[in-house]
């Protein structure tokens, strides 16, 4: 997995277990192939990302934690590549 926000692609993100899978900060449709080359992915176990009962303790499903997602994907684009107005027109959009 590319990443540019850790080195740590064996440990979720989120909790600290085992990664299973990866979660794109930036995702929908064409954004989310944007995301992957960008490497603005993080890795995170099933039940973190979209597995896990209550919507309020994964990802997906999650408004809140959604949006947190797309702004840290976008805080850390800015920091690495560009600014706030190179990333409105690779990704045709602000989050923050």
């Amino acid at each position: 997995m590319k990443s540019i926000v850790t080195e740590y692609t064996d440990i979720c993100f989120f909790c600290g277990g085992p990664a299973e899978c990866e979660h794109h900060l930036i995702f929908g449709n064409s954004l989310r192939k944007l995301a992957d080359a960008d490497g603005l992915k993080v890795p995170a176990c099933n039940k973190c990302h979209n597995i896990a009962i209550k919507p309020e303790d994964r990802i997906h499903g999650n408004p809140i934690a959604e949006k947190l997602s797309k702004q840290l994907g976008q805080a850390i684009w800015e920091a690495h590549y560009g600014d706030r107005e190179a990333f409105r027109k690779r990704y045709g959009i602000s989050f923050m």
